[in-house]
């Protein structure tokens, strides 16, 4: 057997481990060694080993994915979430379906100071929840609505996915954050529209609030200036040059464990909890980064990458035609695994095919921010599809008296406008890099 031809078994094995339910970052692993033994044996494999580990560590832009982690934890913990609801609802709850569009734009909020999508759909979760059930929405809206509005949290930056990608293709993380705001607030928008059209077709579905009176609203406004200033300081730091991304996620954790010390959230049981979640979250991120690498490496030893790009290539098909086919693959995958595993699974293969290939005439970095974009909006959609949809899973174990297959049919609408938003990013890359065009 050729070295691509075992390089593609190889992977086929990996992709039933995982559908037997073995974590993906173990199963990474354990495929990548079996394959490296075969290929190579025992002592280069060992020779390997003992620098890989601390090769991917001591990357000093990994250090963002924990902080940002810490400081989501932070925020939920210190009440910041329930103030963006709270604002959200003030302004929007008194339409009909507003209750849901605010979540949404909480959602939206949350994901700005909070680099994890599946976070955000907990955090929001048990904030809005008691409130859709209140109102009587219907469930199908009401957890689909919690169950997409997470997946903000990895679209607008900070992203830790995005992090890795920047790593991963060795481009700027300042300049993917920039690339994947415009994409972001339109994901956001989007799903409102979703939810605007949902209650017009069932009107029952998602009743209005009573309205609230303005000087309430104000007052509610007034609540989300923490998460207004996290935002600031964070994001606006990175762009106006002011500080690095990692120096960004440093000042951003400490700034939201004062503000949840300062709310009244944080007592010292809270701040260990958080600092177990942050933990646990960052060693299931970096052991599937090891598998990842171990993984790559052993493939990169079949050559498989390389040849997969020149027989695409080789083809002849529109370079269009070969993104949507790599989309189709990620919506596949996203049926199997999370985002960050296929991002660490996918960017070494399907990188160098796009870079190329002729896009609009774009450079190679404008193409690898591009593809960047598209690849972390694809990949998220896998949080909302079944069998995995994680997102779904996580609002479902919250309404334990939702059927599963009721919250599926509720990401349908939010399925429909994801659909569009990537379409659009592919025909009109202007979407995510004016940004960076004007800020750099």
């Amino acid at each position: 057997m050729s070295g691509v031809g075992f390089g593609f078994l190889m992977f086929g094995a990996m992709l039933v481990l995982l559908a037997v339910r073995v974590p993906i970052g173990i199963a990474m692993l354990a495929t990548g060694v079996a394959g490296y033994v075969t290929m190579s044996g025992w002592s280069p494999l060992l020779a390997y080993l003992k620098t890989v580990a601390w090769a991917r560590f001591s990357v000093y832009d990994l250090s963002i994915i924990p902080m940002f982690l810490l400081m989501g934890q932070f925020a939920s913990r210190g009440g910041l979430s329930r103030a963006l609801f709270g604002a959200a609802n003030a302004l929007m709850g008194h339409w009909r379906g507003g209750v849901a569009m605010a979540a949404v734009g909480a959602c939206a909020g949350f994901g700005a100071i909070c680099g994890s999508s599946l976070a955000t759909a907990a955090t929001m979760g048990q904030v809005a929840l008691p409130e859709l059930r209140r109102l009587k929405y219907h469930p199908a809206l009401a957890t689909g609505a919690l169950a997409a509005g997470g997946t903000l949290g990895i679209l607008i930056p900070p992203s830790v996915v995005l992090v890795v990608y920047a790593i991963l293709s060795e481009q700027n993380i300042a300049k993917l954050f920039m690339a994947a705001f415009v994409p972001g607030i339109l994901a956001a928008i989007g799903y409102l529209i979703a939810i605007a059209i949902y209650v017009r077709l069932k009107p029952d579905a998602g009743p209005a609030n009573a309205p609230v009176p303005w000087p309430q609203r104000l007052a509610a406004l007034r609540e989300v200036w923490p998460v207004v200033t996290l935002f600031v300081v964070v994001i606006g730091g990175i762009y106006g040059g002011v500080f690095t991304p990692t120096e960004a996620a440093a000042i951003g954790t400490v700034g939201s464990l004062v503000f949840a010390a300062w709310l009244g959230g944080m007592r010292w049981a809270e701040f260990v909890e958080c600092l177990v979640g942050t933990a646990e979250a960052s060693g299931m991120i970096f052991l599937i980064l090891l598998g990842a690498d171990v993984l790559n490496v052993f493939l990169a030893l079949t050559q498989m990458p390389g040849e997969l790009a020149r027989w695409v290539v080789g083809l002849g098909l529109a370079p269009i035609a070969v993104l949507f086919l790599i989309i189709i693959v990620y919506v596949v995958l996203g049926c199997l695994m999370d985002s960050l595993s296929m991002i660490l699974l996918t960017v070494p293969i399907f990188l160098p095919i796009v870079l190329g290939m002729d896009f609009f005439g774009l450079d190679p970095t404008d193409k690898a921010i591009w593809f960047g974009i598209i690849a972390l909006m694809v990949v998220e959609i896998g949080l909302i599809t079944p069998p995995v949809g994680m997102n779904v899973y996580i609002i479902n174990s919250l309404a334990h008296d939702v059927p599963m297959s009721e919250t599926f049919r509720g990401v349908v609408p939010f399925l429909i406008s994801d659909a569009v938003r990537v379409t659009l990013l592919v025909f009109f890359p202007i979407l995510s890099l004016w940004l960076v065009h004007r800020l750099t």
